[in-house]
């Protein structure tokens, strides 16, 4: 894996508002494509607030240290507070062939916390341990918006455990600095399932130089519009890889960023982010409708009961033999994502000649979707409130879609938010 792609990226503003109380800044001018779609980027403003966000409170409610044991393998040295149930948080501080790897961070989530963990393996000239120290320090808090503040903490801690064990001090200091108030457990996380606009979902904002959405989007080529329609039909996604698995958990993170929405009214089925998941979640993620997450664990292919898509580095597979449609990428899809290319280039060209009034690559990449989404869902509320309630082509070109290869997507997201219309488009024999 590159060495770039695997540091930290996610970074919080506290900011994801879309009213109109913002600023907006148009970029780009208008783009014609070769198949007579509309051009969702065409119209796209980019929006943001003109005064600061206060800043987010942490809300820490546990600090841990994971210790890998030659005898009794992963197990919980030290924590607080004591009385705070941590069953399982071993396995997830320290994932399932981090052995394999130096370093590593992880983010995950453990009943209606959310965590993230650093680890790394020191080699030791100890029989007793095998040659190899390992050791994960984390976190956990009400929110993962925050925890990005504590990785170069966690980072240090886990370096400092490793060399010195048993020295707790800095770890019980910071957290009487930094604790705050344990959620009732009967609480949502803070992403809960239904939301009916951005400014509730939690955002964490890219500051890194090579960010992990412009990465996201890179890695899946053509196939990010396949998992768009995925996300978009609430279908629970499980993305597999060998550690490391943090820059797996951004992925997590963006693949929610494609099913935001911004329409007021609309009571939209917004992805759940478990992040990390290992053996120790099956009761949990069994009992989800709708969830995103990855794993270290292999074993989870053979439980398809547990996911709708499974995801193995770039390939795609579905559990469901009528939604294999809905892998197949279509022509509009690969127009789109040219028109996502050219508008980087020059977006790039802006940043070269030094215009100052644009907008970050991401801020660009996430607009496009929340703009893309919105203008499908207000596409289709129009249609159900219309006198005949029939979504006809032009209907489908204008929320920038196939007519013909995206019917079964249409259909199905129908189905899923119980939209009373009439589907009226010709030649649906000839898919793309």
């Amino acid at each position: 894996m590159d060495e770039e792609e695997s540091k930290p990226l996610l970074l919080d503003d506290g900011n994801d508002t879309f009213n109109s109380n913002n600023q907006k800044k148009s970029v780009f001018g208008k783009r014609k494509n070769k198949i007579g779609v509309v051009d969702t980027f065409n119209s796209i403003d980019l929006l943001f607030n003109q005064t600061e966000a206060e800043e987010e409170p942490d809300y820490i409610v546990s600090v841990f240290v994971v210790t890998f044991d030659t005898r009794c393998g992963n197990m919980v040295e030290w924590s607080t507070p004591s009385e705070l149930d941590l069953s399982s948080i071993e396995f997830k501080a320290m994932p399932s062939g981090a052995h394999t790897v130096e370093s590593d961070f992880i983010y995950f989530r453990l009943n209606n916390l959310f965590g993230l963990s650093c680890f790394e393996k020191m080699r030791v000239n100890s029989v007793e341990e095998r040659g190899a120290r390992m050791k994960s320090v984390g976190i956990l808090a009400s929110t993962y918006t925050t925890l990005f503040r504590h990785m170069q903490f966690l980072e240090m801690q886990v370096r400092h455990h490793l060399q010195t064990p048993g020295n707790y001090l800095q770890l019980e200091e910071f957290y009487k600095d930094r604790h705050g108030v344990l959620p009732p457990l009967v609480q949502q996380p803070s992403n809960a399932n239904h939301i009916k606009n951005t400014n509730q979902f939690p955002h964490m904002k890219i500051t890194h130089p090579a960010g992990c959405f412009s990465q996201f989007i890179k890695f899946f080529g053509e196939n990010i519009f396949v998992l768009w329609k995925l996300v978009l039909l609430g279908k629970r996604i499980l993305f597999f890889s060998p550690p490391p698995i943090g820059v797996v958990c951004y992925r997590v993170y963006c693949a929610c960023c494609l099913g935001k929405v911004a329409v007021n009214g609309f009571e939209h089925k917004t992805p759940k982010p478990y992040f990390y998941i290992n053996v120790a979640d099956i009761e949990d993620v069994e009992n989800e409708l709708n969830y995103i997450a990855c794993t270290t664990e292999r074993i989870f292919r053979e439980k398809s009961r547990l996911y709708d898509i499974y995801v193995d580095n770039q390939v795609i597979v579905s559990t469901d033999v009528q939604s294999k449609d809905l892998l197949k990428v279509n022509k509009v899809d690969k127009e789109k994502y040219q028109n996502l290319l050219n508008h980087r280039n020059d977006l790039l060209f802006h940043q070269e000649i030094g215009d100052d009034n644009v907008p970050t690559e991401e801020e660009v990449y996430q607009s496009y979707f929340i703009h893309q989404n919105n203008q499908l869902f207000e596409t289709l509320m129009e249609a159900a409130s219309s006198r005949d309630k029939t979504l006809t082509e032009d209907h489908i070109k204008a929320m920038g879609l196939d007519p013909v290869g995206d019917r079964h997507f249409i259909m199905d997201l129908l189905e899923l938010y119980a939209i009373d219309v009439m589907l009226v488009v010709d030649n649906p024999c000839c898919p793309v």
